[in-house]
Parts: structure tokens; sequence; C-alpha cells
């Protein structure tokens, strides 16, 4: 088993209370999610989504299954890239979240998680995850079920906010992650634990496993050219790909 990140004392005890802690705060502030996700972005957010889909392949006619879909933020922009031949399925655990989702035609919201998505065998072509790494139970878990999920040859992007490399980027990022995006929830928010979730996300940042690690984590759920591309310094794009199914052997006569 994998976790994400180092345990949280300040939140929750033990992994039980950890999940009830997520759904709760998850479910009470689903309200407030978009609104500040736009200020946090400085309203980049869907151009950024859009390109990095497109940097891991996302294109017409695909059936994607978006996993951690919250609000629908990737799923929409996923929906514009695979068209109307496409299909877009999300899957949360919050319905609280998914009620907030305010989605075009063509995408269907399920409740699921990560490690158990509810969908079948060989069902997608690609599979995408953003910025709701940190939040799943065990890391191990949630990939073996992205390959599952896969047809093969199909591919997974997971996007995720990395530590820069550099110290003062550290510094410049917790300030703005632990104490401006806080601000900015308790001056516009409509619901009490908004502030406390956005430091929380801070705080999941800050203690999760390296990139490395969840490079690791892919190859041993069984995929196969895995990579990982960062813009900015701190948007890690990890991307992997199910092998193709074995190419049957010309019958000799």
């Amino acid at each position: 088993m994998q976790s994400p990140h180092t345990p949280l004392p300040g939140y929750y005890g033990d992994e039980s209370e950890r999940q009830r802690f997520l759904r709760r705060i998850f479910d009470d502030t689903a309200a407030d999610y978009d609104r500040i996700e736009r200020l946090m972005a400085l309203g980049t957010g869907p151009w950024y989504r859009r390109q990095a889909l497109m940097r891991a392949g996302v294109g017409a006619g695909q059936h994607l299954l978006d996993v951690g879909t919250g609000t629908g933020l990737l799923a929409r922009e996923a929906l514009k890239l695979v068209g109307p031949a496409g299909s877009v399925i999300g899957v949360d655990p919050s319905t609280g979240m998914m009620a907030e989702a305010h989605l075009p035609p063509g995408v269907t919201l399920v409740q699921g998680r990560a490690e158990d998505t509810g969908r079948p065998a060989d069902s997608a072509d690609m599979l995408t995850m953003g910025y709701a790494l940190r939040h799943v139970s065990d890391v191990d878990a949630a990939f073996a079920e992205f390959h599952r999920v896969l047809r093969p040859g199909g591919r997974a992007v997971v996007l995720e906010i990395s530590l820069p490399a550099s110290r003062w980027g550290r510094v410049l990022l917790k300030a703005y992650m632990r104490a401006v995006v806080p601000l900015l929830a308790r001056l516009v928010a409509r619901r009490g634990d908004t502030a406390l979730l956005w430091r929380y996300y801070w705080d999941t940042i800050e203690s999760c496993i390296a990139p490395p690690q969840v490079v690791q984590a892919l190859q041993r759920a069984g995929f196969t050219d895995v990579q990982r591309h960062v813009e900015l310094g701190i948007f890690s794009e990890y991307t992997a790909r199910k092998a193709a199914a074995p190419t049957p052997a010309a019958h000799r006569e």
C-alpha cells in the first residue's frame, strides 16, 4: 500500500477519520470550489487543463474516464476535445461536488472511488485525473484500477501540483497557497470550511510523495512508457500507457 502523503494529524486521526473528513469537507464546500479555483489560478485553469489534455493525447472520438472529477473542471475541457463522437464519464466519491458540476450533455457522472471506479474492464480509451491523487487512500490500488479499466493501448494522464525544485520557489508557493488562497476563501466563500479546505490542499501538496515515487507506482501497476512533464516548475503531468494486446501469430498451414 502506498499512501499519497504522510499523515496529517491536525485534520484527522486514522485512515477512517481521513476518509470521513474528506467526504464532509468536499461535500460542505462544493458550492465555493469553482469560485476559489478561478481566483487561485487567475482564470487560467481551463486553458491549462485543455493544453495538458492535448499534450497527453486526448482527441476526437475517445471514450474518456475522468477519475476524481469533482465539479467537472477537467471533464468539461475533455469533452471539447473528444467531440460528439466521443464520451466522458466522471467518477467521484463526493455527491456534493458532482451536484455543482453543471456540465453539458455528453458527460455522465457516477459515484465511485479511484480505487474502485465501478467501470468495466478494458472500457476506456483515456483515463484522466486532475489534482486528486493526494486524496486517494492507496496510490497502488488506484493505479491498478486505472490499468484495469483502460483498454489495451489506452493512456492515463494524472495532473498534480508538485513542490518546486528551488527553496525560494517552495517558500513563495507555500506563502501563496497556505496564506493568500485561504484568505481569499474567507473573503468570498459562502461556506465556513472553505478556507480550511484550501489550507488542507496545500498541506497535502507539501507532504505528498515525490514525483519519482508516482512514476514508480505507475510502473508497478503495469503501465509502460511512463513519463513526467512539468510546466512552470510545479504542474506535473504524468502520462502512462497500458500495453497493447499482442498481435495473434499468423496462421501457418
